[in-house]
C-alpha cells in the first residue's frame, strides 16, 4: 500500500568478498543485531528488493544482502547494479577479505572446493575470484580483512561495525597499534609516533601502559607530542566531514609505535577525545597489541 511507504529509503549493506573470508559469520552477526538477511541474491534482484524495502516501510528499515560468485555469470552485473541503486538508498558495500594462504588453509580445513576452482587447485581458483572480484573491492565503503580473525573475534567485528550508530554519520576508530607486529590491514590513515621518545626505556614507566596517566603525562610532555596532535587533528577534520559528503561511513585511524604499548595508547587516546568533537562523527578506540609480550 502506497500509505505503508517509509519516505526515508532503508538501509541495505551488500555483503560481499572472497569466499572463506567470512561472508556466512559475517551474516549471522548481522541477523543476530536485527538486519534482514538474504543470502546469494543474483545482482539483478537488488532493485526489486529496493522496491519492496520502500513497501514494507519500518518493517524492513535495514537489509543485508549477500551477494557473490556462487551467482558465476551472474555476479558480474554487481558493480553496475550498485552504481544504479547509491542515488536511491542509504546503500553501503562491505567487502571481506583474506590473504591468499589464509583462504586456501580454511578450504582445506572444511575440505570443499573453491567455487571457481573447476579442475584446478584451490589457489587457482582465489586467483581467479580476485581478479573477478577487483572493480567491486575498489568501489567498496568498507573492506575487512579476515586473515587474523576467527569467527567469534570477525563476529564482534561485525558488531563493533554496525551496531550502536545511532545519528552519526561516519564512524571512526583510532586503533593503536605495535609496528613490528604489523601494520593494521584495515587502516586507512597511519601515524608513526616512534619520533618520540620510548617510555621503555625508563623503568618507572616499562611496565606501565599508555592508559597509566603517568605514560600519558610523560609522552605529552615531549618535544613535538602537542604539536603533532594539534596538526593531525586539524588535518582528520576536513578528511573526516569529506567522508560523510561521500558517504563514506566508517574509516580506522591507527597510530603505531614499536609494540603497541606506551606511545601509540596514549596518543590515541588523546586524539581520539579531539576527534569526537567532529560533528557528525562517532569516534571508538581500539588498542589492538595492548598486553601483548
Amino acid at each position: 500500500m502506497a500509505g505503508a511507504q517509509r519516505q526515508d529509503p532503508g538501509e541495505i549493506l551488500i555483503v560481499t568478498g572472497m569466499s572463506g573470508a567470512g561472508r556466512s559469520t559475517a551474516a549471522n552477526a548481522l541477523e543476530d543485531l536485527d538486519w534482514y538477511v538474504v543470502d546469494n541474491l543474483p545482482p539483478q534482484m537488488l532493485r526489486p528488493l529496493l522496491d519492496l524495502s520502500e513497501m514494507a516501510g519500518d518493517t524492513l528499515p535495514r537489509i543485508a544482502v549477500v551477494v557473490d560468485v556462487r551467482g558465476r555469470d551472474l555476479f558480474s552485473e554487481l558493480p553496475e547494479a550498485v552504481q544504479a541503486l547509491r542515488g536511491r538508498s542509504r546503500l553501503r558495500v562491505l567487502f571481506l577479505d583474506a590473504a591468499d594462504h589464509v583462504l586456501v588453509r580454511r578450504f582445506e580445513a572444511v575440505r570443499r572446493p573453491h567455487p571457481l576452482q573447476d579442475e584446478g587447485t584451490i589457489l587457482d581458483g582465489i586467483h581467479r575470484e580476485r581478479a573477478r572480484l577487483a572493480v567491486v573491492r575498489e568501489d567498496a565503503d568498507l573492506i575487512v580483512d579476515t586473515s587474523q580473525f576467527n569467527v567469534h573475534q570477525l563476529a564482534n567485528r561485525i558488531v563493533e561495525l554496525f551496531s550502536d550508530e545511532s545519528s552519526a554519520r561516519h564512524t571512526l576508530t583510532v586503533v593503536s597499534f605495535g609496528f613490528k607486529y604489523g601494520l593494521p590491514p584495515d587502516a586507512d590513515l597511519v601515524a608513526d609516533m616512534r619520533f618520540l621518545p620510548n617510555p621503555f626505556w625508563n623503568d618507572d614507566l616499562r611496565s606501565l601502559t599508555g592508559e597509566d596517566p603517568r605514560v600519558r603525562d610523560f609522552v605529552l610532555s615531549q618535544e613535538g607530542a602537542a604539536d603533532f596532535l594539534e596538526a593531525y587533528t586539524r588535518a582528520l577534520v576536513p578528511v573526516l566531514e569529506g567522508y560523510q559528503r561521500e558517504n563514506k561511513r566508517h574509516s580506522v585511524v591507527a597510530v603505531g609505535c614499536t609494540g603497541g604499548k606506551h606511545r601509540s595508547v596514549a596518543m590515541t587516546i588523546q586524539l581520539a577525545e579531539r576527534l569526537a568533537a567532529v560533528p557528525g562523527v562517532a569516534v571508538r578506540v581500539k588498542h589492538r597489541d595492548l598486553g601483548r609480550e
